[in-house]
């Protein structure tokens, strides 16, 4: 019954949804001008041309669910992604898999930069909280997508655009409020543009919430500040934007099988015992960090047919996580044993912070033209990274000889990277396209830690992609690409072993139809990777998931999206993602016998998921969404073990929009609701899943111990909020 009744809520009654509406060519012809707002992405976006898998998520459609949560819960209704919350509630640290790839193999640029840090390859979109109040539109390409810059894409590409230069002056104050006492407060201005080529706009925003998680909580600040000149050729743009987190830790999870039945918010971070024994939690055990970015961008239309972009980039980040440490050894921080009343200590509780303090800058740039049968593009960027990794003791019960504002490590990392990148889409025909596009990339890593060890790596990596792309008529329109990936191990792989560059082969076949009141985006891929590097389910000291290469593994699924005009006020959305991910002949030591077992099951890889988004319009100023996602079983480590596998969930949420207009102080006052997890569901999307051989129990045995730990996520809960706009 509970199947039956899923389906029927995800493709009987859909959700509101993010439309698969195809970008406009952003390039130029002499019929159509070219939008130079959008020219900083055009060398890494996709059009309905492109023989290339995507999604796009237009401003409006952020506004109607933007009211505190992480960019990730606004992508969680797009096919194939599934997302996840650290404190539960999508306030804080956040994260997002698509296909199965987590988020350091998902490509992120802002206006054409590099996002993704370069050591970890992550992205965290704590450090800019409420960027999505500063975001024009996303694109989201699946699977190896188009050339760009940064990490290779190995799971898809996010592209964010910020907002654009605006002609009218504009103010907006935005309040949110809810569950968790969550709160949102974002204060947006634009002056217009002044004497017809000048425009300033910026937006402040204070995001707080206690987390569902106990203790989890958020106090995140940010802003955006843009200054614009225009004409009709030409754009520049200088953007500063950036974010202050401080978040309590809840990366711990929970491992014991009572508390996730009778105490699922419970939170082990900062735990400690006192002399007495008693239960004690450290009221900062907190990640402290901030980010700045500057980028000047500016973008030039040279002819009817040639136009150029080139931006200077600079992002600045420093920060840290405290800790309370209970019985540290002495050796671990550099520390000698000491003697009190003829005792030797040698262990102590203390509280540490571990810094990072790190720059990156660089260029990217791309030229583009457009004319009759042919596009292309040129691209590319160059790149540094510098990284500064240090730690200090700010507490001890016995400090034995270090002296304040030591540093029991000091690190230090660079890494350059160089990439360039020629694009080509010709027409043949008036129905057959031809796609290319090749890119060249070389990476320096090197770091000296103590984690790490000595390590200078160069890379250099050729990326091949090909297509053909075949417009049937108006309505249909059919593609097929090839394309070749790279990706360099991250700071984590190389702490744990010895990892070698990971390769794919991406194929994609699809299919697009587009009537006045259906469209249907579907596709067929089939991804073969070698020396994938897979997550093994376990977590690091510090809460980084490590992973390893797994060999030869594929990735076969099929994509269907659609967007359904019931009626003038009825509008569905579903989509559906059906996959098997592989591990091919895969060997893992167990009780201290390395064993083959065969092909396995990729960790976190669910095989269904599947979202819907229905949408009641009753009036122009009123709209009622009901959002359905369902999530299939999915194990947490690549061994097919029944104790890592995550059940799956389906949960509802509603969406609730309502503008008044107004003619005097204010044009509008938008009402909104987010009505999340309405049935009540108690469900987990995320945890981990580890191994250990244990040879204390018998001397002459080795025995394999396997553990898990999960990551609850909120049951019901609200978020109301009002914009008030000038």
């Amino acid at each position: 019954m509970k199947h039956l009744f899923m389906y029927a809520m995800l493709f009987g009654a859909t959700a509101m949804g993010w439309s698969q509406e195809q970008t406009q060519d952003t390039l130029t012809t002499k019929k159509e001008p070219v939008k130079l707002d959008e020219v900083s992405v055009s060398a890494t976006r996709v059009n309905k041309k492109t023989p290339v898998t995507f999604s796009n998520i237009s401003k409006k459609e952020i506004q109607k669910r933007n009211l505190g949560q992480d960019i990730p819960m606004l992508m969680n209704y797009l096919p194939g992604v599934v997302t996840t919350s650290d404190a539960g509630a999508g306030v804080g640290y956040t994260g997002i898999r698509v296909r199965g790839s987590d988020a350091t193999r998902v490509n992120v640029t802002i206006n054409g930069v590099p996002y993704n840090d370069s050591e970890s390859q992550g992205t965290y979109w704590v450090n800019m909280p409420d960027f999505a109040s500063s975001t024009e539109s996303i694109q989201l390409q699946r699977g190896v997508g188009t050339s760009t810059n940064g990490s290779g894409a190995f799971g898809a590409s996010l592209n964010l655009l910020t907002e654009g230069v605006s002609n009218q002056s504009s103010a907006q104050i935005s309040n949110s409020y809810g569950s968790f006492n969550t709160h949102k407060h974002t204060l947006k201005f634009s002056t217009g543009l002044m004497n017809d080529h000048f425009e300033v706009s910026g937006r402040l925003s204070k995001i707080a919430s206690d987390g569902y998680i106990d203790r989890a909580s958020s106090d995140l600040k940010s802003y955006f500040l843009q200054g614009a000149y225009k004409d009709k050729n030409t754009l520049i743009k200088a953007l500063v934007f950036g974010g202050h987190e401080i978040t309590y830790q809840s990366w711990n999870g929970l491992e014991d099988p009572y508390l996730l039945e009778n105490d699922r918010t419970y939170n082990t971070a900062g735990m400690y015992y006192d002399e007495e024994g008693n239960v004690q939690f450290y009221d900062n055990e907190v990640d402290n960090y901030k980010q700045d970015h500057a980028q000047l961008i500016w973008t030039q239309q040279w002819t009817d047919f040639w136009n150029t972009n080139v931006t200077l980039h600079y992002t600045y980040g420093r920060g840290f996580y405290e800790q309370y440490k209970e019985d540290s050894d002495f050796a671990d921080y550099g520390l000698e044993p000491i003697e009190i009343g003829g005792q030797t200590i040698d262990v102590t509780d203390l509280i540490r912070r571990k810094w990072l303090d790190n720059d990156f800058y660089g260029t990217v740039f791309s030229a583009n033209y457009s004319k009759e049968q042919l596009a292309l593009t040129f691209g590319g960027g160059v790149n540094q990274y510098l990284g500064r990794h240090f730690g200090e003791i700010i507490w001890a019960r016995y400090a034995s000889d270090s002296e304040i504002r030591d540093n029991y490590y000091n690190d230090a990392s660079t890494k350059n990277d160089l990439n360039v990148f020629a694009k080509a889409n010709y027409n043949l025909t008036k129905q057959w396209s031809l796609y290319a596009d090749m890119q060249y990339r070389r990476v320096r890593y090197k770091a000296n830690g103590s984690d790490t060890g000595l390590v200078d790596d160069t890379f250099n990596f050729f990326n091949p992609k090909a297509g053909l792309n075949f417009e049937l008529n108006t309505q249909n329109n059919f593609y097929f690409s090839y394309a070749r990936a790279h990706r360099e191990p991250n700071r984590t792989d190389y702490e744990n072993g010895s990892p070698k560059p990971e390769k794919l082969n991406d194929f994609e076949l699809g299919w697009r139809y587009e009537a006045p009141k259906f469209k249907l985006n579907s596709n067929v891929y089939y991804m073969r990777y070698q020396d994938q590097l897979v997550l093994t389910g376990a977590l690091d000291e510090i809460g980084s998931p490590i992973r390893a290469n797994s060999g030869d593994s594929y990735r076969l699924g099929l994509e269907l999206d659609a967007t359904i005009a019931i009626s003038s006020k009825f509008v569905m959305r579903p989509n559906l993602a059906l996959s098997t991910n592989k591990n091919i002949d895969f060997y893992f030591q167990r009780d201290g016998v390395l064993q083959d077992l065969g092909n396995t099951n990729i960790s976190y890889s669910p095989q269904i998921v599947a979202g819907n988004i229905f949408t009641f319009i009753p009036s122009t100023n009123f709209q009622v969404s009901l959002l359905s996602k369902y999530v299939g079983e999915q194990y947490m480590g690549n061994i097919d073990a029944e104790g890592s596998k995550l059940a799956d969930y389906f949960i509802n949420d509603v969406n609730v929009n309502y503008t008044i207009s107004c003619n005097k102080v204010f044009k509008s006052i938008v009402f909104s609701a987010l009505l999340n997890n309405i049935f009540n569901v108690e469900y987990i999307s995320n945890g981990y899943f580890y191994t250990y051989d244990d040879t204390w129990s018998s001397p002459n045995m080795v025995t394999t111990i396997e553990g898990a730990g999960y990551y609850p996520q909120a049951k019901f809960n609200a978020l109301l909020g009002v914009t008030l706009n000038f």
